[in-house]
């Protein structure tokens, strides 16, 4: 393993004024609704990157088994065993067929958390049709076990009514809750894709976007129990129109998705057009806004798209990006390799002017800083938290080229 970077978090600076206007406009709360300039940063961390293994093709999620194997999946359609700090090279058999176009393929890989008994992992992926040889695709979710390097019992437990002919705005994050459920998200599909006007204006019908229709699952966040049938107790069971997998809805294209493992709520990060990409708190029924409400433009134009910036009855996210950053994987870190940083939530940047690791302190619902690390060093697709307490980060290359996992690592030679 060979440590390319060092950097001293909490101490490194913002070196453009431009860049420091923007993350200062963009703090941005839910629970007073105003832009703040952020106070000092909290505490931060000297670390090292680490590079853990590479040759990978666009890696799109990681999870680890009790063994300590890390399972990676790549969204071409592989899924990958890590063992030993060495890639196996044969990829897992048995995963389901993929629509591998834009954004869409193999995506997040999740372990039951009773693996250790049952075997079960989750595989969500964009599912080609059969009727029209793929032209169209949806998200979907499979549980196999995970048994000899091999998947068994392979069986697609849900399929999302979000079906068409789009590349990308899967969604396809998964998040086990301390209820036992499992959370997953489901983008909008690039539904009604902005300007509908010829003269660039928004769209006067933004409520009828599909995001805001409780009969479809395009631009929600859902709830499911672990062999996918519906908890009878989400927000729109029995509703007459309602699909009942539904949690949350108002969602673009969630990209991160994960459990705060001291307070218990869930977080969720959301990319949004040509700025607007959000941090947000997830709670049961509430409608999150897109693209009635929110802080993005139209691509290229810049002209409006919503409505207004709030709007009763729809939730402000907690911190927002403008412009947008490609936010990416959610992770809230709570291990003791680095103190400062337990209870922080990291999100990863995939826009080519602003990749980054962003570290966003919490205090309970409230972000109340943000510190941007790695700047410009890595297209970071997906962040999380091993079981050796290290953080991981899955780095992508949108043409396809071989990349790696690299992990932060305290460094004990930098000084304080």
């Amino acid at each position: 393993m060979n440590a390319t970077t060092r950097i001293d978090s909490g101490r490194r600076p913002i070196r453009s004024a431009a860049v420091a206007a923007a993350f200062c406009a963009a703090a941005t709360l839910s629970l007073i609704g105003s832009a703040l300039a952020q106070p000092p940063p909290p505490p931060g961390e000297t670390f090292k990157v680490v590079t853990v293994v590479e040759g990978l093709k666009n890696p799109w999620s990681m999870a680890w088994l009790p063994n300590g194997d890390m399972l990676v999946t790549e969204r071409g359609g592989q899924l990958r065993i890590v063992r030993g700090g060495k890639l196996l090279p044969t990829p897992v058999p048995g995963v389901p067929a993929v629509r591998a176009q834009g954004q869409g393929g193999l995506q997040e890989v999740a372990v039951h958390p009773q693996f250790a008994t049952n075997h079960y992992i989750y595989l969500s992926y964009s599912k080609p049709s059969a009727g029209d040889n793929g032209k169209t695709g949806t998200t979907a979710l499979s549980r196999a076990k995970l048994e000899n390097d091999k998947l068994t019992e392979v069986k697609e437990i849900f399929e999302a009514k979000a079906w068409n002919d789009a590349p990308g705005h899967f969604g396809a994050r998964i998040a086990f809750g301390p209820d036992g459920k499992l959370y997953m998200s489901v983008g909008d599909r690039m539904a009604g894709l902005f300007p509908r006007r010829p003269d660039g204006a928004m769209d006067p019908n933004l409520e009828g976007h599909p995001a805001q229709n409780l009969g479809s699952h395009q631009g929600k966040i859902l709830r499911l129990n672990d062999d996918g049938s519906v908890p009878q107790d989400n927000p729109f069971v029995g509703r007459h129109g309602a699909l009942p997998e539904i949690w949350s809805y108002g969602h673009r294209n969630p990209q991160g998705l994960a459990f705060n493992p001291i307070t218990g709520a869930l977080w969720e990060t959301e990319h949004g057009p040509q700025g607007g990409d959000e941090i947000n708190v997830i709670e049961k029924g509430k409608n999150y806004g897109w693209p009635v409400i929110g802080y993005g433009a139209n691509y290229t134009l810049g002209t409006e798209i919503h409505a207004n910036r709030y709007k009763e009855g729809m939730e402000q996210p907690r911190a927002f990006f403008v412009p947008s950053i490609g936010i990416s994987g959610l992770m809230i870190y709570n291990g003791d390799k680095f103190p400062n940083w337990k209870g922080n939530a990291f999100a990863g940047g995939m826009s080519a002017n602003y990749q980054q690791l962003v570290r966003f302190a919490l205090n309970g619902p409230v972000v109340t800083n943000r510190e941007p690390l790695l700047k410009d060093k890595y297209r970071l697709r997906d962040v999380r938290q091993g079981p050796d307490g290290f953080v991981y980060i899955a780095v992508d290359n949108q043409y396809g080229q071989a990349t790696p996992i690299v992990r932060l690592e305290p460094d004990p030679t930098a000084a304080k």
